[in-house]
């Protein structure tokens, strides 16, 4: 049994505990605004922001939402509601109203942060989903309110002066700090629970593989709605006293400038980042000696990339993991061969990675099945999901992704288990975009697939029955307000009639098969 009444060691602790082992290294740096934070500057402002939550009613175990691009103040709430006790769910703006409405339902947040360009389709959210937090918003400056929320007050103007040193519940190891969602089979999103002992192994493990240091500095080009944003390197650099730098928006000039001159030595990054840094026009003159290594993330990275970065001297390998484990899970060994490229690597110091079949027993090396993990970082299960928490969640988390190991035991993704695909390191799943095309009047069946694209890895394309004088723009302006941008398809092709496979059932193979080569 935890002694519940012990002193809190968790997450809580790492801002208190970084400003008095650290207080003047740099934790964060804004690069959209010039601001810098220093550990001791970090929990200043994280004992406000627990005091900004106490002033708004949120207790221990209550949740605090937020919508909002990469700002200090995320990073406020991160702290803040380790301290207390509570739990912060950051939510997606891309995603559209109701789809953030389900989202907001089931969290049942307590406290509704929102940055002001998301106001809007905030409001949509809440009018659909039944839960009616207090609401702070999140703007340019401290007095900035909003006509969709004309009573609430500006984040810095309700925040507290008082940066003292607060209170604090003791937190078991196996409470929940991070709500951070991902998809579901269907599409519709699930929350999954991230512990404060998952957050700190994933730490241990992401340290112990990569080799993380004190001096490392990342540009974060993650959102904070992903576990990229949080998990891949800024809560492992935290751990280490490391500096992370944050801007609103993703431009490939701003990350080289900030690897040139902030000295910027590792990097995460999804395919399609990485190839628009290469393309930029500053790629060539950039100064990038200090970077000690690059990964991918978030889908397959195409040769041609890698390469690019190999010719600049940087160790470019791809990596892999998901919100429900980790999300680093695996390590390139020292001096991996480039004829290795096309792995994540060999299992993490504290991961145990398997490869199974339906049955879930474990293949012959070389042979494909599903890919499962083990480690103390895996995420506690989904929020008020049963079900599909017992079909992920037991002595290993299911990945729902195939794998091989070769016979040097490096592991090989070989493709998606179900029909998920990922586009810009978003997942996309063809049944709700499929729903969402088919309320069209000129639809009458709908199939979409992946198909390859340079930019993002893959994107949809839909394949219609129906009336071909759609067009793609049409369609793309209907689904403006059912789905999030990302699942669009950005392909349109018309079949004269489905091919079936049995009675009424679509033969999405064949479909594939005639379409899916562009």
């Amino acid at each position: 049994m935890v002694d519940r009444s012990a002193p809190q060691e968790w997450v809580g602790a790492w801002s208190e505990k970084r400003a008095a082992l650290t207080p003047e290294r740099e934790g964060l740096a804004d690069a959209t605004t010039g601001e810098r934070f220093t550990y001791a500057d970090l929990d200043r402002r994280a004992n406000r922001a627990v005091r900004l939550l106490r002033d708004r009613g949120v207790d221990a175990d209550d949740s605090v939402a937020v919508v909002s691009r990469n700002r200090p103040a995320v990073v406020d709430l991160f702290f803040a509601t380790a301290k207390a006790g509570a739990t912060l769910a950051p939510l997606s703006h891309r995603l559209a109203p109701p789809e953030l409405g389900e989202l907001l339902a089931r969290v049942d947040p307590g406290l509704l942060v929102v940055e002001a360009p998301f106001a809007a389709d905030v409001a949509d959210a809440l009018s659909a989903s039944g839960v009616d937090p207090s609401v702070v918003v999140l703007g340019a400056d401290s007095g900035d309110v909003t006509s969709e929320f004309p009573e609430a007050p500006g984040y810095d103007a309700a925040l507290p002066a008082d940066g003292s040193v607060v209170e604090t519940p003791a937190v078991a190891p196996d409470d929940p700090h991070l709500l951070l969602h991902t998809g579901g089979s269907t599409g519709t999103p699930k929350e999954t629970v991230l512990t404060h002992e998952g957050i700190v192994w994933n730490s241990v493990n992401t340290i112990t593989a990569w080799g993380l240091r004190d001096d490392d500095v990342t540009p974060m080009v993650f959102p904070m709605f992903h576990t990229g944003g949080w998990n891949v390197l800024t809560v492992p650099l935290w751990h280490m006293g490391g500096t992370v730098v944050i801007a609103r928006e993703f431009d490939p000039g701003q990350v080289l400038s900030v690897i040139d001159e902030e000295g910027g030595t590792v990097l995460v990054a999804v395919p399609a980042v990485l190839r628009m840094m290469t393309d930029h026009d500053d790629w060539d003159s950039a100064d990038l000696s200090q970077l000690r290594f690059a990964k991918s993330g978030g889908g397959p990275c195409r040769q041609s990339v890698m390469q690019t970065w190999w010719d600049r001297g940087i160790d470019l390998s791809q990596g892999y993991g998901l919100t429900e484990c980790g999300p680093n899970n695996f390590a390139m060994p020292d001096g991996w061969p480039r004829e290795k490229a096309d792995a994540v690597g060999k299992p993490a110091l504290h991961v145990d990675a398997r490869i199974v079949d339906d049955d879930g027993d474990p293949v012959e090396r070389g042979e494909i099945g599903e890919l499962v993990l083990r480690s103390p970082h895996a995420a506690d299960g989904y929020l008020d999901n049963p079900e599909e928490t017992a079909a992920t969640f037991g002595a290993f988390v299911a990945t729902g992704d195939l794998a091989r190991e070769d016979a040097d035991g490096y592991f090989h993704i070989e493709g998606r288990k179900k029909e998920m695909y990922v586009s810009g390191g978003e997942n996309v799943y063809p049944a709700e975009v499929e729903d969402a095309v088919a309320d069209h009047p000129g639809v009458d069946e709908v199939v979409v697939i992946p198909v390859p694209d340079d930019q993002w890895g893959q994107v949809g394309k839909a394949v219609v029955q129906g009336d071909e004088s759609l067009t793609l723009a049409d369609l793309r302006e209907f689904l403006d307000d059912r789905l999030a941008g990302f699942k669009h398809p950005r392909h349109l092709a018309f079949i004269e009639e489905m091919p079936t496979s049995g009675p009424s059932k679509i033969d999405r193979q064949a479909v594939e098969a005639e379409f899916g080569a562009e």
